[in-house]
């Protein structure tokens, strides 16, 4: 890690590093600031329902939505984190989530409706049989203090659960 880390800072140092300009929030950031704060969580699997909460920030600059998430899940605590970005090269939305049940992270990417109200996402991730799978989530987000996302894994048509964030006031 720590070799990473210099490594990283050596390229910084450089002269070709140095003549690129840094990153700056854009538009598509300020949409995703918008999500900053404290959220409780209720997630729908099938017939049972769990509850948690999340918080949100913007880090690094501006450039990252950063999520911590705790839930309860069966009676077990349930971990989560997440990073969302736009990423102006590729001109989409970007996420990365990782939990305490899994040492492999979801990556997805995509955008959202003209409405700038529903954020649809596709990636690869593990499925529950710890094999490669696909993954499409939908957030729809009905009013600023609201946001019902959907987690489909596969083809399939219906999700695998859906979790309802409200904003903490």
């Amino acid at each position: 890690m720590r070799t990473i880390a210099a490594v990283t800072m050596v390229a910084m140092l450089t002269g070709s590093a140095v003549a690129q300009e840094a990153p700056k929030p854009g538009p598509e950031h300020k949409l995703l600031a918008k999500q900053a704060g404290t959220w409780t969580t209720t997630m729908k699997a099938g017939d049972m329902e769990h509850k948690g909460g999340v918080k949100f920030e913007m880090g690094l600059g501006g450039l990252w939505l950063v999520g911590s998430m705790e839930s309860d899940l069966g009676g077990e605590k349930f971990f989560g984190k997440s990073m969302d970005t736009y990423d102006a090269k590729k001109k989409k939305y970007v996420s990365v989530w990782f939990d305490s049940m899994s040492t492999t992270p979801l990556t997805m990417e995509g955008n959202y409706g003209k409405d700038k109200k529903t954020l649809t996402m596709v990636g690869n991730g593990v499925g529950m049989d710890g094999k490669p799978a696909k993954w499409k989530s939908v957030s729809k987000m009905p009013d600023d203090d609201t946001i019902v996302m959907s987690m489909y894994v596969g083809d399939a048509k219906e999700p695998m659960f859906t979790v309802t964030y409200k904003r903490k006031k």
